[in-house]
This record gives structure tokens, sequence and C-alpha cells, in this order.
């Protein structure tokens, strides 16, 4: 069985090995990821933004940057 060091591991390298295939650089990875996902076709769900997400619950005790946009 692996240890969590040795995934951490396996992890990092894979995420480096994927930065340099896309320039080095995350702007160069976001964009090959997004070209990946349109070619792919796949439907990508868009989640609604709930009371609970953004922490505006009645009695939650979070205060809410009022400059992000608002459930409605």
């Amino acid at each position: 069985m692996a240890t969590t060091q040795q995934i951490l591991d396996e992890l990092h390298e894979i995420r480096e090995q994927l930065l340099a295939e896309s320039g080095g650089t995350l702007e160069g990875l976001v964009a090959r990821l997004q070209k990946e996902q349109q070619v792919s076709g796949r439907t990508i769900r868009e989640t609604r933004r709930t009371k609970r997400s953004t922490g505006v619950a009645v009695g939650a005790g979070f205060d809410v940057d009022a400059s992000l946009p608002q459930p409605g």
C-alpha cells in the first residue's frame, strides 16, 4: 500500500509534467485544459450558487462581501 507521501510525490511529479508540456506556465496549462475540454464534447454542468455555498444563510455567522454577486 502506498503511503500518503508517495501519493503526493506522484501528484507533484504529474503536475510538473503537465506544466512542462504546456509551456511551463499556469496560463498555458489552463489554456490547454480548456481546449481539451472543448474538443471532448462533454457537457459541463454549471452549478447554482446557493445561500449555503455563499455563506449568507440565516444564522451562519459569516460576513458577506457585498461586491460579490448574490444569489437571487
